[in-house]
């Protein structure tokens, strides 16, 4: 089992991460699109990550402009991608 110190991480990177690819996380979960145990599950993968000083890197850099995607490395891409906005 993890420590709360590093859920807390890879709950910020995630939840960053989501923020740099212009997902609203609370829109999501207000939509039914992302159930709870969906985002705990994607908090847990994160854990897993091969490379979060990495990400932290990689958010760090899209901090003004955004991402277009996620890092390949990302163990929740598909998840991100799934729930950006769609463009009109």
């Amino acid at each position: 089992m993890f420590g709360a110190k590093t859920l807390n991480r890879h709950a910020a990177l995630a939840n960053t991460m989501a923020s740099r690819l212009g997902v609203d996380l609370t829109k999501a979960m207000a939509d039914g699109r992302l159930p709870a145990d969906t985002w705990r599950g994607a908090v847990l993968r994160c854990t897993g990550c091969s490379d979060p000083d990495g990400c932290q890197k990689f958010l760090a850099a899209t901090a003004k402009t955004g991402a277009k995607a996620p890092p390949d490395f990302c163990r929740n891409a598909g998840l991100m991608e799934s729930l950006r906005p769609t463009e009109d």
